[in-house]
């Protein structure tokens, strides 16, 4: 009998596991620090029951859906991992982004891992280390992957991960936050957040177009930015007052970005709305969380919306999985 299992990464509070839809909750962090900050989450695309967490003290595993967690010693040990990346085709080749502002890979599902070739700037104003909040597989090329680097603009590879350079101009701003890739006749559409817009490109990243979208949505920043994983043209955008904000809202796009609508969320959300997981195996079901605790389930899609019981302190991933 298969189940949903919910997965919420916390700063401060690590894991937590609901295995009802959300109801009850329970630690699920044993074998990390259990006051750890967890900043990613992923699910191996194969083996629903596996499980990586990029937290403060490096990288951790799960082969029996979050009961017991094992460090992948190595380098990132003493970096703090903001993102987490499985090669949907090759998943023993796992990539992680930190801070500072590194990226790294492993062949042998994290057993080993090896800081590729890439050069994002290091040191900023106001956040002291740049990081690297997003990556994420080109859907029209295999060996071509997309970075985003809080502060330094979009990053890509075209070989498989072994180098990254950076792209492009006219970008809002170099903060990204999230990254897409809607694919259209053949093409690639790319959408990045930043702390100020959401931009778009039709030239493979060569040349940025930011779309104003403070006029509409009344607040410009914009966060997380995830395609429903069985239609890459329906997206699903983060936006809020500020990091954490005190208000936050949920927008939803049915046309790969070309128009949006708010989502009917229940209430105002205490502060913005940091991103979106889904349940690969029922695309339908779609969960957004926000920097303060708050946790929003739609069952439909994203047309109706329920606000989850258990709030969290702080919120910074999400992962959800039918074991």
């Amino acid at each position: 009998m298969t189940q949903t299992a919910l997965f919420v990464g916390t700063v401060g509070e690590g894991v937590w596991r609901s295995t009802d839809g959300g109801t009850e909750w329970e630690r699920s962090s044993k074998g990390m620090f259990v006051e750890c900050d967890v900043r990613a989450l992923v699910v191996h695309p194969r083996h629903p029951n596996v499980l990586y967490a990029g937290t403060n003290e490096g990288v951790y595993r799960t082969e029996n859906a979050g009961d017991q967690w094992t460090r992948l010693e190595g380098p990132l040990d003493t970096l703090i991992t903001w993102a987490l990346f499985i090669l949907p085709h090759q998943p023993d080749t796992v990539f992680a982004g930190t801070r500072p502002a590194k990226i790294f890979r492993s062949t042998d599902a994290g057993q080993r891992w090896q800081q590729v070739d890439a050069q994002p700037a290091q040191e900023c104003p106001g956040i002291r280390f740049n990081r690297v909040t997003t990556l994420l597989a080109d859907p029209l090329d295999r060996n071509r992957l997309w970075a985003g680097v809080e502060i330094d603009g979009v990053w890509t590879s075209a070989d498989g991960g072994a180098s990254f350079r950076r792209v492009g101009h006219g970008l809002s701003s170099a903060d990204i936050h999230g990254l897409a890739i809607v694919p259209r006749d053949g093409r690639r559409v790319i959408l990045a957040t930043t702390n100020n817009d959401l931009n778009i490109s039709r030239d493979d990243g060569a040349t940025w177009q930011p779309q104003e979208i403070g006029k509409q949505f009344g607040h410009a920043y914009c966060r997380g930015l995830k395609p429903r994983p069985d239609r890459p043209e329906v997206l699903f955008l983060g936006n809020g007052d500020g990091p954490p904000g005190s208000v936050g809202a949920g927008w939803r796009s049915l046309d790969g970005g070309e128009t949006w609508k708010r989502l009917a969320l229940p209430g105002t959300p205490n502060s913005t709305i940091w991103d979106f997981t889904f349940c690969a195996a029922e695309p339908e079901h779609v969960y957004a969380y926000s920097v303060s605790g708050e946790v929003y389930h739609s069952a439909d899609g994203g047309d109706r919306w329920r606000k989850l019981p258990r709030e969290f302190g702080e919120i910074r991933s999400m992962a959800c999985s039918v074991i």
